[in-house]
């Protein structure tokens, strides 16, 4: 299996997919680099992955502390995950990527596209805010029974509606299951990491993802953040929860690759 083992010995897992037929496929394209969320790991990206590489080759890697990746028990911070992926991009030797992030992997996005502006082609940030500090809330935490939290995902109409659907998605998910302590560590990354006051620093084309039901992360963040980001395009999923892209793979892979053939055209300039 693929692993890239950073300076600090944690080896991280990923995978390169590209189903382009050879015919139609341009020249050495910028790569979509695909940051998952919090506890998440590639098999979650598995509605979207055959879409996605059928249009253009895709990296995908598991955070620290996620899925098949290495789990130590160190702190973290934003930076880290930042550092990490360029390191797997230096690895595949990658200049520069379209970032797509959700939640947690859309503020690693986010620093990416702060810090390291050379490396980013264009910006994907779904279902996230960007800060705790600032970050509208939800108007009241979700209702779920206790036994069943995953279920604060996914808009209350698609887990009442498509049970199969979000069983199977748990099933995949329990396959490599996330330890107390990673969740902990990666959580509190997130919570000391803030960018509200930065977003207008942002200088290449970003698309902004959110479902208008997430019940995690208020839509009102995904607003503002394409208020604040210059030239920003927002999309909002109708009916969508925090895992939209589970829920509504179709739409969600429709709107992210319009939006880099539209960079990749030129259509779209850096702000």
């Amino acid at each position: 299996m693929p692993f890239l083992e950073r300076h600090d010995g944690c080896r991280l897992y990923f995978e390169v997919h590209d189903q382009r037929e050879p015919s139609t496929a341009p020249p050495d394209p910028s790569p979509l680099l695909l940051l998952e969320g919090m506890g998440g790991d590639i098999p979650g990206w598995r509605r979207n992955l055959p879409h996605l590489a059928a249009r253009l080759p895709v990296v995908a890697y598991d955070f620290r502390g996620n899925g098949r990746s290495d789990k130590p028990d160190r702190p973290v911070t934003i930076t880290t995950f930042v550092r990490d992926s360029i390191a797997l991009l230096d690895f595949l030797g990658v200049a520069r990527s379209h970032v797509y992030g959700q939640s947690l992997g859309g503020m690693v996005a986010l620093e990416m596209a702060l810090t390291e502006a050379a490396r980013v082609r264009s910006l994907i940030l779904a279902a996230m805010h960007a800060g705790s500090t600032g970050a509208p809330l939800p108007g009241r935490w979700p209702k779920v029974p206790k036994d069943k939290p995953y279920l604060a995902l996914y808009s209350d109409a698609f887990a009442r509606e498509h049970p199969d659907h979000v069983a199977e998605d748990i099933l995949v998910g329990s396959q490599n299951p996330q330890p107390p302590y990673a969740g902990r560590l990666q959580w509190e990354a997130a919570r000391a990491w803030d960018a509200w006051d930065r977003l207008s620093r942002v200088a290449c084309p970003t698309l902004i993802l959110h479902g208008t039901e997430d019940r995690l992360i208020a839509v009102e963040n995904a607003r503002r953040m394409a208020a604040a980001i210059p030239g920003a395009e927002l999309v909002l999923l109708e009916g969508a929860g925090h895992v939209y892209h589970s829920e509504q793979p179709a739409a969600a892979d429709g709107a992210v690759l319009a939006f880099r053939s539209r960079v990749e055209a030129g259509a779209m300039n850096a702000p």
